[in-house]
């Protein structure tokens, strides 16, 4: 492991010692939002972990190296720079030989969470099943990484551009644990209701730390979801956010936009035609997972 990755000091010292560890992902940063705003996020979420009991470890390749925490400058770095990699698990060892600098979507921060020891993730949304995947097949490499990388992933949900209720299903075939926090609804990114029943609800983080103990100690290898709600105060209307998918998936046809330039240009999409609300929920729901997560970590911890 040390021949790729460089752990920073507060985060090796607190793995050792056995206190919680928050992961973080940088792909956020460098392609999911803009700039300052990114940059004011990232640096929001890594205190709202601290203030929640734990350490954060934002994870990211620079130069062919994989950062287990981010320094401030590199976290700037990340939020302004033009040519950085959007890392998923295939990308990883072109990023590692090339000696690139590479962003960590869910996927790829899984894997060298695992890899350092890092139990618990916090992100937005995690990817999934396409809308009109009869014709594009597209499914995110989230799916299968939470099949198979032992880490737990507080997230608001999939994101609403996605297929809810193909995600729920190919998660349940993969044999992926989904817990929603605090509610009936599994949530919808930015919105609290899916319309799509919970697989499993539990109300604390020492509940959910219960269960994440009793999963990996009997052996059951991969990862969980655990559904954040967004804050009520920042969260959109169910209406609202369909109106503004269907219109951006529309304008992504016509333009012949697939792969995986779709969801950066669906999300920023939506953020126009929400007159910036959706990025003002995206902010408050990344905020409020990872003060879950850190909670979640610090149950574990203890």
């Amino acid at each position: 492991m040390s021949d790729f990755i460089d752990i920073a000091p507060e985060v090796a010292e607190a793995l050792a010692s056995g206190k919680p560890v928050v992961a973080l992902e940088s792909t956020i940063i460098s392609h999911g939002m803009p700039y300052p705003q990114n940059l004011e996020t990232a640096q929001a979420v890594e205190q709202d972990v601290r203030d929640n009991g734990a350490i954060p470890a934002t994870i990211a390749v620079i130069g062919g190296r994989c950062k287990i925490g981010l320094s401030p400058a590199e976290l700037e770095y990340f939020a302004k720079g033009t040519d950085i990699l959007k890392l998923s698990r295939r990308d990883i060892p072109y990023c590692l030989a090339k000696k690139r600098d590479g962003a960590t979507t869910v996927s790829a921060t899984m894997i060298m969470a695992e890899k350092a020891g890092i139990k618990v993730f916090a992100t937005g949304g995690i990817g999934g099943v396409h809308r009109e995947l009869a014709t594009s097949f597209d499914i995110s490499a989230d799916l299968t990484e939470l099949g198979r990388t032992s880490v737990a992933v507080v997230c608001a949900g999939a994101k609403a551009i996605l297929d809810i209720p193909m995600t729920l299903e190919h998660l349940e075939t993969l044999g992926v644990p989904v817990i929603s926090y605090g509610t009936d609804e599994f949530p919808a990114f930015y919105t609290v209701k899916s319309g799509q029943k919970a697989p499993i609800r539990l109300d604390t983080p020492a509940e959910i730390a219960e269960f994440l103990k009793s999963k990996w100690e009997f052996g059951l290898a991969g990862g969980a979801v655990i559904g954040n709600p967004p804050p009520a105060e920042k969260a959109l209307e169910l209406d609202a956010i369909e109106h503004a998918i269907d219109s951006a998936l529309i304008e992504a046809k016509g333009l012949n936009i697939h792969g995986r330039e779709v969801t950066p240009f669906l999300l920023q999409r939506v953020t126009q035609h929400t007159k910036g609300k959706s990025l003002e929920a995206n902010i408050a729901l990344v905020r409020n997972n990872a003060a879950l997560g850190a909670k979640i970590a610090v149950a574990l911890a203890g």
